[in-house]
């Protein structure tokens, strides 16, 4: 957080991250995985071709490809043994090319630069997802809020006790 206004007055212009990974709605599922494995990211805002918003692309959603692949397929191509990192379910070379938007979660939950950090947590609880894509008007990604990027804020509010 790096304004010094009170905790519960953040928005989602304090906490996000500003530097946004986008993907592109007809890049190939594989070519999406070496963008957010090369961004050291778990998921990115899909982008139509006027860069608004349509959907994201999460580890998730390649979970779910992964359970929904054909039998003969898995077998070959999904990793075996312990997984450290999203990315070492499939082997990326052998995730399919078609677009990401076959796999992606369309409609996805977003906010404003406005939003309170109350509704922020509130929007990611509901929806059981660990992050908020923050859209302009047009609906552009201008940030990404993280459930990371919350619990960075709590630990870094100053606890001192209220005077009176």
């Amino acid at each position: 957080m790096t304004t010094s206004k009170p905790f519960l007055a953040s928005t989602a212009a304090d906490l996000m991250t500003r530097d946004v990974v986008m993907i592109p709605q007809h890049m190939s599922l594989r070519a999406a995985a070496h963008r957010l494995a090369q961004a050291s990211i778990s998921g990115a805002p899909v982008v139509d071709s006027k860069g608004r918003c349509v959907g994201v692309l999460s580890a998730t959603d390649y979970v779910h490809w992964a359970e929904n692949a054909q039998p003969a397929f898995r077998e070959k191509h999904v990793m075996g043994g312990p997984v450290c990192s999203e990315w070492q379910i499939v082997d990326l070379e052998m995730l399919p090319t078609n677009e990401v938007t076959e796999y992606m979660t369309p409609d996805p939950v977003t906010v404003t630069p406005a939003t309170p950090i109350t509704e922020l947590a509130r929007r990611m609880l509901d929806a059981h997802i660990h992050r908020l894509i923050v859209v302009d008007r047009e609906g552009m990604p201008v940030g990404v809020v993280s459930s990371t990027d919350i619990l960075a804020a709590v630990a870094s509010c100053d606890h001192r006790p209220l005077e009176h």
